[in-house]
């Protein structure tokens, strides 16, 4: 059955919010069902909002999934904040994302303040209980976050095993309301491919990289089309150093080579047909402090000039 513009379908907008590096991204996935955010070790690795839909007959789950909260230090750093302020604003309901075990940070604290500001309904996830050894502390952990606000739900979760999202996902559903759905039952994101596909590369490049070249890369697609059956991706890497640019590249190109391959694997999985992907490696000093060319790398120029 179609329920899309149906009065009886209901749908709820939720943004996907916390700290950085405590597994957002890997939550909306889960709950998708596909991967559709970049997912690293690295703190930040979200920059933007993304966007994953969810339609389960009548229940149709809007989320926003939102950059880590943290003191802004350069002019990325003020954009990622804004996006997130902006999402928790304009939302039905937030899920609070934590790490099990771990204790309230000052991000929490804020983000719940603006809950309870916004009278905005919430439910607190408690991710990574398969890495929690005793699970006695998680009761304590309840205790003290339920204490800061009323949450709809607390709820331990894994994402990476699945464990407890099938309950996270019912009380999810309790804040969809009547109103039709907004999207057609096969949308997953509205992220344009092209940015599906420079984020893919991105997630390559601080996977491998580590430390050697820190969160000072972003990558652009300059070219999408369809040839002879296949599609055709080109993808300029950003750097802001001319050694980082050596290191992206690696010795004889074997490192820009290995980014390519895992980068063109994911793509073909997504895309469901083969990809021939060409990457290029440019040099853009201190982009990150400088709004026009954050602007002309993607960045919505509102939230730059908010």
């Amino acid at each position: 059955m179609d329920y899309q513009n149906m009065p009886e379908g209901l749908s709820a907008f939720v943004a996907i919010v916390g700290r950085p590096n405590v597994g957002k991204s890997s939550v909306l996935n889960r709950l998708i069902g596909q991967k559709i955010a970049i997912v690293s070790k690295k703190p930040q690795t979200t920059r933007t909002r993304v966007m994953g839909v969810l339609t389960q007959g009548e229940h149709q789950l809007v989320f926003l999934d939102t950059p880590g909260l943290l003191k802004p230090r350069n002019s990325l750093g003020d954009y990622m904040v804004k996006s997130v302020i902006y999402a928790v604003e304009g939302v039905d309901a937030c899920l609070l994302v934590t790490e099990a075990g771990a204790k309230i940070s000052k991000a929490d604290e804020e983000l719940i303040a603006r809950f309870r500001s916004g009278h905005i309904p919430a439910i607190l996830a408690i991710n990574k209980i398969d890495l929690l050894p005793d699970k006695t502390v998680l009761m304590e952990q309840i205790a003290a976050y339920s204490a800061l606000y009323d949450f709809r739900a607390v709820v331990p979760v894994s994402a990476k095993t699945g464990s407890g999202m099938g309950e996270l996902l019912e009380e999810l559903k309790s804040f969809t309301e009547p109103g039709g759905h907004f999207f057609s039952e096969d949308t997953l994101t509205d992220q344009p491919e092209q940015v599906v596909a420079s984020e893919t590369v991105r997630e390559k490049v601080l996977r491998f990289l580590d430390q050697e070249v820190p969160h000072g890369v972003a990558a652009v697609t300059e070219r999408m089309i369809e040839e002879d059956g296949r599609l055709q991706i080109d993808v300029t890497i950003y750097c802001e150093r001319q050694n980082h640019k050596g290191i992206l590249i690696g010795k004889g190109g074997a490192m820009l080579k290995k980014i390519g391959t895992e980068a063109r694997q994911d793509l073909e999985r997504f895309f469901g047909c083969r990809v021939n992907l060409d990457l290029w490696v440019k040099v853009k000093e201190d982009w990150r402090q400088r709004p026009q060319v954050l602007q002309s790398l993607g960045f919505s120029e509102r939230d730059l000039e908010l």
